[in-house]
């Protein structure tokens, strides 16, 4: 018998503008150490289903309108999930099933240690004293790779980084040793190396505690390495579902197809390869031995005082016009900084920023300002770069008047004109930045980037919170904007899929140094560096066979 056998579950959103079927009669199992990936683009109804099967969808407006959950617990006893009380159903939930959540920083409290939040389910579920919580607390600490377990547990969130925090919220699922653990898009926000440490830690954890796994995700890749089966969601129905060889290499559903088909891979397509090469030869941006430091006062007047974070370091870099160089790096890397630097956005410490010829740590102010027209950035989060006050109207139409670029006769011609280009639809020209999904967000967020028609765009991580379809429809987005307009691009990732499918050269950061930087293609295919060559191995394979190779040699 599966250890959670779920059929027809239907659950409905009762909403102003009608019912949205969020969930619409979906089936699915799973069974004691299997993982079951359950796939789709954002609004598919992926993460509903697993949060109405413990009761977590807001009610109204969500209803559970049908459906049977049969979930075998710790007594060997099979209950229906659906019809438990709330009662029964805080006991089971973190005790027989945990979830880890996309976003560790969201999800844990800012003002209580990491130890204390560990302990907590500990205690409210096994009863156990709180000397014993804690010694259990630290040993879980250490079985997630936490280094000085005894020490950081009384470290905050904040104290952490990104993949640290994920490692937390792995320990904290897993302290009460569930029978199901639910993961929620662990590894989107993380760089490329961290998200194979924490897949590759999910699955030895599972391996050794028999556990069963549903894993919520939107990137192919990452799910052909870590699933036995998968569940292809479409609209709150599975369209497809199969054992992982039978998704990848027997596909079915057209749906499947579309997804499969909009993973980056290979070469940069040849759309934006058409730039004369002579306009190439002429460089736009040349940065010469830049460092940006910053004072970190957090250890206290007590403790030390004052020290030193070098986030950039001697950075020696030039960008051709008409060129997409793509930055790459772990998180902390300094690549933000470095972005950010360039536009004189945080204050440099030494160096130089030559575009066009001028220096622009050498402008003041007033300066500075009529030289933003010509430089723009495009922000990682566009919630929250976008004002929540400000319409699609005023956000596009508020650099072209800043600027004087238009009268406020004819703004509104130039702002349907960006809306056609970044592919907006004209009626939505009144709505505001919440009534938009993320991928329609973004494009406003480009939109506003190109409305001065700048020569130079520094892209910050632009795509790495979008599903895999909406990613290809924006990187493709960008590679006709920077061919009709000329645009020259600082393309900031840490998906090595994704600067390889959109850019002409690649430079490598780790640490505020530059280690390297070449020719996208040779670089992938004859990286120079150890730690460039360790970042490309790293890299999920659309595969599962190649991936579990590639996993079994990296474990090796």
């Amino acid at each position: 018998m599966p250890l959670l056998e779920v059929e027809n579950l239907t659950t409905h959103f009762h909403t102003r503008d009608g019912v949205v079927k969020a969930v619409d009669g979906i089936n699915f199992s799973v069974d004691n150490g299997e993982t079951l990936a359950i796939v789709g683009e954002s609004g598919s109804g992926k993460s509903v289903a697993c949060y109405s099967l413990l009761n977590l969808i807001p009610q109204p407006p969500g209803k559970i309108e049908s459906g049977t959950a049969l979930f075998e617990d710790c007594h060997q006893q099979k209950k229906d999930l659906l019809q438990t009380s709330e009662k029964d159903l805080q006991k089971i939930r973190g005790n027989d099933v945990a979830i880890i959540f996309q976003d560790p920083m969201t999800s844990l409290n800012p003002y209580l240690t990491v130890g204390e939040q560990l302990i907590e389910p500990l205690i409210y579920h096994h009863d156990i004293s709180r000397q014993k919580a804690i010694e259990r607390a630290i040993e879980i600490l250490g079985e997630v790779g936490i280094v000085e377990p005894e020490k950081r547990i009384h470290s905050y969130p904040h104290e952490f980084s990104g993949g640290m925090r994920q490692r937390v919220m792995i320990a904290m699922a897993l302290i009460t040793e569930p029978k199901l653990l639910i993961c929620d898009e662990p590894t989107t926000a993380l760089d490329v190396t961290t998200q194979a440490q924490i897949l590759r830690l999910v699955k030895q954890l599972q391996q050794q505690r028999n556990i069963a796994v549903i894993f919520i995700s939107h990137d192919l890749a990452v799910v052909a390495g870590v699933a036995d089966k998968v569940a292809v969601m479409k609209d709150g129905c599975i369209v497809e579902q199969g054992s992982v060889e039978d998704i990848f290499h027997r596909t079915q559903h057209e749906y499947t197809k579309k997804l499969l088909a909009s993973i980056p891979e290979g070469a940069k397509p040849g759309l934006a390869t058409s730039t004369n090469d002579s306009q190439k030869n002429d460089t736009l941006l040349e940065v010469r031995e830049l460092k940006t430091y910053f004072q970190d006062h957090s250890g206290g007047w007590f403790k030390g005082g004052k020290k030193t974070i070098k986030a950039v370091e001697d950075v020696s870099l030039n960008i051709k016009r008409g060129e997409i160089l793509g930055l790459v790096g772990e998180s902390g890397s300094g690549k933000s900084t470095l972005g950010r630097s360039i536009l004189q956005l945080v204050p440099t410490t030494n160096g130089s920023v030559l575009f066009d010829n001028t220096n622009l740590t050498q402008l003041s102010k007033h300066q500075m300002k009529s030289m933003r027209r010509r430089m723009q950035m495009i922000f990682q989060d566009p919630y929250a770069s976008l004002n929540p006050r400000m319409s699609v109207f005023d956000t596009l139409g508020e650099p072209l008047l800043y600027h004087g670029l238009v009268t406020r006769r004819n703004v509104i011609e130039q702002v349907l004109t960006l809306m056609d280009e970044v592919g907006l639809a004209r009626s939505a020209i009144r709505k505001y930045p919440h009534e938009f999904s993320g991928g329609q967000r973004q494009r406003i967020a480009i939109g506003r980037a190109i409305a001065t028609k700048p020569e130079l765009v520094i892209a910050d991580e632009p795509v790495s919170a979008l599903d895999v379809t909406i990613q290809a429809q924006i990187l493709d987005l960008i590679l006709t904007l920077v061919e009709k307009h000329n645009l020259t691009m600082l393309f900031i990732s840490h998906d090595l899929s994704v600067v390889r499918y959109i850019a002409d050269r690649v430079a490598v950061m780790h640490h505020g140094k530059l280690l390297e930087v070449g020719n996208t293609e040779t670089l992938f295919a004859n990286p120079e560096h150890d730690y460039t060559e360790k970042l490309l191995s790293a890299i999920p394979v659309a595969d599962p066979t190649k991936e579990r190779e590639r996993q079994l040699a990296a474990l090796s």
